[in-house]
């Protein structure tokens, strides 16, 4: 188990919370796995009614982890690998709370593509979006990108993908990526009030 991500049931309130701020919330797979986890958990747990997902420092995710690519201690060949990961995004689909994602910073990779799939998004006015993959020399696989395309169509998508384009907070409020931008300070609880 790790501390690098928690979560606080409070009520009928539950509260994620990415904690690898040295890292700017940079998932690897030990994250991954208590992620999953907390996704089990939640939806065996009716008495959850909303979900609050957020980020302790500067940034709610910075994706991946890249300096643990490549020191995956398991036995687990590449497909494996991925096939867990692609199971465990898709066990959000099991919760019945809505999930509300509370983004300051950076959400980029991956985890701007699990938020994708979460029932609501809202932004701090410093938020930033970005999908970097190609430059890495991979694909932005996590399934958020069918997601993205039903909300803004194939030329966001596709400049993002291909170019590695930055979104603003404002810029992915006005195609819809979030419905709000608070300023930074009312994050939280502006989500929790939501919740």
């Amino acid at each position: 188990m790790t501390d690098k991500i928690t979560l606080d049931v409070n009520g009928s309130i539950a509260t994620i919370t990415n904690r690898n701020v040295e890292k700017h919330n940079a998932f690897d797979d030990e994250m991954d796995a208590e992620l999953f986890a907390i996704f089990d958990e939640l939806a065996a747990t009716p008495t959850v009614r909303a979900i609050v997902w957020r980020g302790e420092g500067k940034s709610w995710s910075s994706g991946r982890d890249v300096s643990a690519i490549g020191t995956n201690v398991t036995e687990m060949t590449h497909h494996e690998l991925m096939s867990r990961g692609h199971a465990g995004i898709q066990k959000i689909w099991s919760i019945e709370a809505p999930i509300i994602v509370a983004i300051q910073g950076w959400a980029i990779g991956g985890s701007f593509q699990r938020a994708l799939l979460c029932d609501v998004r809202i932004a701090a006015e410093d938020a930033r979006f970005m999908l970097p993959e190609l430059g890495h020399g991979v694909i932005p696989d996590t399934g958020g990108m069918g997601v993205l395309y039903e909300m803004c169509g194939h030329g966001l998508v596709s400049d993002m993908v291909l170019t590695g384009r930055r979104l603003s907070a404002d810029e992915a409020l006005s195609h819809g990526i979030v419905s709000r931008v608070v300023p930074n300070d009312e994050l939280d609880a502006t989500a929790h009030e939501m919740a």
